[in-house]
């Protein structure tokens, strides 16, 4: 089992940034493919991103360009990285965990993030 701590969350105003971070348990972090999803009132859960073991990374449409997924092995955490923020990126925003496979088989409780116009 993997537990997933997430924080980093807040208010922001259109335009600025925030850094969410997710903390990860385990011995074998750095072989974890670690992702995000994101939830805003009323929608469905949405990707937002991953990154591979190796460092390769994938983004919705909607944040390329504006959020980047990183990793600190040593840490065993993962962050994203978010510029530009939209009103549009109100949410809540889980942190995921998997063997590298892309089936998000470890979910946080999730960092709310608003973004004030």
């Amino acid at each position: 089992q993997v537990r997933l701590v997430e924080s980093g969350g807040g208010l922001v105003q259109a335009g600025g940034s925030l850094r969410l971070s997710c903390a990860a348990s385990g011995r074998t972090f750095a072989s974890y493919g670690m992702g995000w999803f994101r939830q805003a009132p009323g929608k469905e859960r949405e990707f937002v991103g991953y990154i591979r073991s190796g460092g390769s990374t994938y983004y919705a449409d909607s944040v390329k360009g504006r959020f980047t997924i990183s990793r600190e092995n040593a840490k065993n955490t993962v962050f994203l990285q978010m510029n530009n923020l939209k009103p549009e990126d109100t949410a809540v925003y889980y942190c995921v965990a998997d063997h590298g496979d892309r089936t998000y088989d470890y979910w946080g409780q999730g960092t709310q993030v608003t973004v004030s116009s």
